[in-house]
């Protein structure tokens, strides 16, 4: 019998789908702080807003929409994307991020397929990952731009021709300029008003935690939704991966609520929560391990 043989069971996983932001680098980092702030002054400085709307009304389009940008269009802000993200990233505090030996160690040691899933730029993904020593540790980036790829100049015919590997995708033309005339949706107005019975306008951005948002990333990425298991900090997107039949594991804390599988409180605490991601190459180790000890026994 092959020494194979005694150890051949499929594995749980297939891949590990991660969120980046807040997820492989702590809250504490400051970089989620200086996104709230960049993006109030872009609402301010760009979209014209009355600074003393801008706290109801981002917490309203972050509620509501999954992100401030995805509400911002809902309610008829036109606006280019490439200018936002310049204008949120552009002057984050990158210097806190510094390389993580442990997490890349840690990442590189499964032989299981690793994917960054974020809502994020591709800019801001990139750099990100740079500051951390983690960009060679990813098969692929799932961001904005691979979600939403009606932002460019260039045209494609079938979105399953996206590519999430370390290219832009091909996109549509743009159409962030279709409109300047909009009238602007009143939802600070809409929540104040109990007995409002208009819906709320929908965003064209596609982004977590929309489940179609969730299903387009597997689906481009070529993932088994009950073969990936799905970190992140947000406990709405963990629920929305939860429904859409991922195991989830909510990161940043040790509590674990309804649809997180499991609960890390830093994403260094990998290996312990979940040893079995480490199996087959533990297996394979041991696999060598044991024909090393008898092909030197057989020369002795």
């Amino acid at each position: 019998m092959a020494y194979e043989d005694r150890y051949v069971q499929a594995p749980k996983y297939d891949c590990l789908l991660f969120d980046l932001d807040d997820t492989l680098y702590p809250l504490s980092s400051g970089l989620s702080k200086g996104v709230l702030k960049n993006i109030q002054d872009y609402m301010v400085e760009k979209l014209g807003i009355d600074r003393s709307k801008i706290d109801d009304l981002s917490n309203l389009l972050y509620k509501n929409y999954g992100t401030t940008m995805a509400g911002l269009r809902a309610i008829g802000y036109d606006f280019d994307y490439d200018e936002y993200h310049s204008f949120v990233h552009g002057k984050l505090p990158y210097e806190n991020l510094k390389p993580d030996p442990v997490l890349r160690n840690l990442l590189l040691s499964t032989p299981i397929r690793k994917v960054i899933f974020t809502n994020a730029d591709e800019t801001h993904a990139i750099k990100a990952l740079s500051k951390l020593g983690l960009e060679d540790c990813f098969e692929g980036i799932i961001c904005f731009e691979t979600l939403n790829p009606i932002h460019k100049n260039f045209a494609s015919d079938d979105e399953d021709d996206i590519e999430f590997v370390g290219t832009k995708p091909k996109t549509l033309p743009n159409d962030n300029n279709a409109n300047n005339d909009t009238q602007i949706f009143d939802i600070i107005s809409h929540f104040a008003n109990q007995n409002d019975a208009t819906t709320l306008p929908k965003t064209p951005v596609i982004c977590k935690p929309s489940e179609y948002a969730i299903e387009k990333a597997l689906k481009i990425a070529n993932l088994n939704p009950s073969k990936t298991i799905f970190f992140d900090d947000s406990v709405r997107n963990i629920v929305a991966g939860k429904r859409v039949g991922l195991d989830t594991v909510l990161v940043g804390t040790c509590h674990r609520p309804k649809g997180a599988d499991y609960a890390l409180e830093s994403i260094h605490n990998l290996r312990e929560a979940l040893p079995e991601l480490w199996e087959l190459a533990d297996i394979r180790t041991e696999i060598y391990s044991d024909k090393i000890s008898i092909e030197t026994s057989v020369i002795a």
